[in-house]
């Protein structure tokens, strides 16, 4: 059973017109290093929260020094965990709950890379910050990647891989799971079950080739019966952000159409 705490903050994420979570994320420097569209946390912010997204992800630094100016306005999720280019494969735990709660997080986020050498280890961390979270109320989301070197690159976004990825994080008490879409909306239905009761919510991944694109994966996942998305490169390298995070939402919580929402980002972006 969901506590109340819990629920409180889940609430507090769900757009109250759909219930679905339009997430920005913006915590891929220390995983990536300084992509374009990063070079500045303070201005990619303000772009960001100007869109009004569901809620926004951040590493401790940027939450702590950046945030303020939307504090109680725009929901906060806290990334505690973070890989490298020198070790893609295993997610260190940085940051305690504790932490969050001061920061006044709606949410913490940690990474489960399955199929490394690393699984289990990174399972274990994942148990420890449920427990934690547990203890303060919180809500647990975990980005659920099968992309560990174990898994062969042509299955990575297959859907057995990545339903075992979504079921193992539901299995190890998570309340809402972030993984990767699998294609196509049916598909991507199999794993919203089978990681239920938890949610799920769609990864962007890397930078799509157009944003037709970016709304026609938004519009399946919507089909799909799932949560909603976390898109990170998909919004804030694109060329208006702003208006990118209100056409997701057009579709997210109004109901809208893929050409519908295209139509806005064409007529918007050309002003």
């Amino acid at each position: 059973m969901t506590s109340l705490g819990k629920l409180t903050h889940i609430r507090r994420l769900q757009n109250p017109q759909s219930d679905r979570i339009l997430t920005v994320a913006i915590d891929h420097a220390p995983s990536y290093g300084v992509l374009h569209g990063l070079e500045d946390i303070a201005d990619v912010l303000q772009r960001v929260a100007e869109g009004k997204p569901d809620a926004i992800l951040l590493m401790q630094g940027p939450a702590a020094r950046c945030y303020e100016p939307y504090a109680g306005r725009i929901p906060l999720i806290l990334k505690t965990s973070t890989l490298s280019p020198f070790h893609p494969a295993k997610d260190v735990w940085v940051t305690p709950v504790e932490t969050a709660l001061r920061l006044g997080a709606d949410a913490v986020a940690m990474a489960l890379t399955v199929g490394s050498g690393e699984q289990s280890n990174l399972a274990a961390n994942l148990s420890g910050l449920v427990q934690q979270a547990e203890r303060a109320g919180l809500p647990v989301i975990v980005h659920a990647y099968p992309n560990g070197p174990l898994i062969p690159s042509d299955e990575v976004f297959s859907t057995t891989e990545v339903s075992y990825a979504a079921r193992l994080a539901m299995e190890l008490g998570v309340d809402i799971v972030k993984t990767f879409y699998t294609g196509s909306a049916e598909s991507f239905a199999k794993v919203v079950e089978a990681a239920a009761p938890a949610l799920v919510v769609a990864a962007g991944g890397p930078r799509l080739e157009t944003d037709e694109d970016v709304l026609h994966m938004a519009h399946g996942v919507v089909e799909a019966g799932a949560a909603g998305i976390t898109f990170g490169r998909n919004i804030w390298q694109s060329e208006r952000p702003t208006t990118m995070i209100a056409a997701l939402s057009m579709i997210l919580h109004q109901g809208s159409s893929v050409a519908e929402a295209l139509d806005f980002l064409t007529n918007e972006s050309a002003d």
